[in-house]
């Protein structure tokens, strides 16, 4: 019998927010059930192991981060969605740093296709962009390319990788002007 409660909905927000304290990576069920103060085997009911409930807090974690993202882009287009976009993403990353690491997982396929969440990011996502003229097979380029950009630099931020005396909001700021000059000019195939 579960616990008077807990739900599966309480372990994963619980996770997620002992991810931002102790690190993505060390979350485990044994914290979460110290957390509780019950035996690890008490939260079997809720989740199924460590992988099923990694992969929740990343669908959590995604959910929250497009939840941001629609709100900052809402009404913009060109430029300005783009610098919303960017902007809520990087705020997201640096503030969430566990459940940002969350979403970086893998997860199967076949859970992705009816995840509400990831679906909602990939049509605020290629919505955007579709405002700057792309189609596939270059939208799926041009997501990579974001995301790889964002994901690069709120990594490098977060461990302090940027060394240099310039101010990493100004080369922020001009990262994300250089990526709208690219999505503006995007090269055709040939």
């Amino acid at each position: 019998m579960a616990r008077a409660g807990l739900t599966a909905d309480r372990v994963v927000s619980a996770a997620a927010d002992l991810a931002d304290e102790v690190g993505f990576e060390n979350v485990s069920l044994s914290a979460l059930a110290r957390l509780f103060g019950v035996k690890d085997a008490s939260l079997y009911s809720h989740v199924r192991n460590l992988q099923d409930l990694r992969t929740r807090v990343a669908f959590l974690a995604g959910g929250e981060l497009i939840d941001r993202i629609a709100l900052a882009v809402a009404g913009r287009t060109g430029r300005a969605a783009l610098g919303a976009f960017a902007d809520a993403y990087r705020s997201y990353a640096l503030e969430h740093p566990g459940r940002y690491a969350a979403t970086q997982i893998r997860i199967d396929q076949a859970l992705i296709a009816d995840s509400p969440a990831l679906i909602r990011t990939a049509e605020i996502t290629y919505g955007m962009l579709r405002a700057y003229g792309l189609e596939e097979p270059d939208l799926t380029d041009a997501v990579r390319l974001l995301r790889s950009t964002f994901h690069g630099y709120c990594a490098l931020e977060s461990t302090g990788g940027f060394g240099a005396s310039r101010d990493v909001q100004v080369s922020w700021e001009r990262a994300v002007d250089a990526l709208h000059v690219a999505l503006t000019r995007w090269p055709g195939e040939g």
